[in-house]
């Protein structure tokens, strides 16, 4: 599967979240620590997003991490009070290219998806027929990943609360493919909105910032791991994690047959 990262504070460089921590994004391309079952190595393409101005900015390329040249001198150069990053371990089956690889973007929107979805395209075609034709013909990459962000931007565009909208979604997908990973992580560089299902997700809060990462990318530095199947919706000074799933009802003794 893959790694992903969302920050939001104080302006940073973007070398200082994707490349400088001793565990950064960067090294955890080639050995992550927590994919539970989910692949080994993330070579597939990465991606980074930030905000200027209030709009987003995507760098992304087919190849891993550490074959970009012109990535650290970039990344050392850009700073951003939101960012959102990604490196990928692609499915197989999935396009192997630039356009698979997150963050995806639209209007001021950016998108990570960390997982598959089980059964593609069958388990899901039901979810996908509610899609205007128009939004299938046109999705990044002919892939998981870019369907389950159609089917978000859908509830978003009709109105829905980012938050609502992941998590609705998310929900679906899991009843229609179980055993999906759906870890999402989606930003407008105001508010982070992640899931955790399946895989892992840590989030790390200071007084002025608010950063979630697959991994923490250095130790004893204040992270937090967020259980599974929970959502997560933060800005720089807000944190709420809620049960993602219905927890099974605990009825009284005298209720129980």
């Amino acid at each position: 599967m893959c790694r992903h990262l969302a920050y939001l504070g104080p302006p940073v460089t973007l070398a200082s979240l994707v490349l400088e921590p001793p565990h950064s994004l960067y090294r955890q391309s080639w050995e992550p620590a927590d994919m539970r079952g989910g692949g080994s190595v993330n070579a597939d393409g990465f991606g980074l997003g930030w905000y200027v101005d209030g709009a987003p900015v995507r760098y992304r390329r087919g190849v891993p991490i550490w074959a970009d040249e012109s990535l650290p001198g970039l990344a050392g150069s850009i700073r951003s009070g939101a960012v959102l990053a990604a490196v990928r371990n692609g499915t197989v089956g999935s396009p192997l290219n630039e356009a698979a690889a997150a963050p995806f973007v639209r209007d001021q929107w950016l998108f990570s998806h960390n997982g598959l979805i089980t059964g593609w395209p069958g388990s899901v075609s039901k979810l996908a027929e509610a899609l205007p034709v128009s939004e299938l013909l046109t999705l990044d990459a002919p892939m998981d990943s870019a369907l389950l962000w159609s089917l978000i931007q859908d509830r978003l565009y009709a109105g829905a609360p980012a938050a609502e909208a992941v998590a609705s979604v998310v929900r679906e997908v899991a009843e229609a493919a179980p055993g999906s990973r759906l870890n999402v992580l989606l930003t407008d560089g105001d508010q982070i909105v992640a899931t955790t299902w399946t895989h892992s997700l840590w989030v790390r809060r200071t007084a002025e910032s608010v950063a979630v990462s697959s991994e923490p990318w250095q130790d004893g530095d204040g992270w937090e791991e967020i259980p599974d199947q929970s959502l997560l919706v933060a800005t720089k000074n807000s944190l709420a994690i809620t049960p993602l799933a219905p927890r099974p009802v605990e009825l009284p003794m005298e209720g129980r047959e």
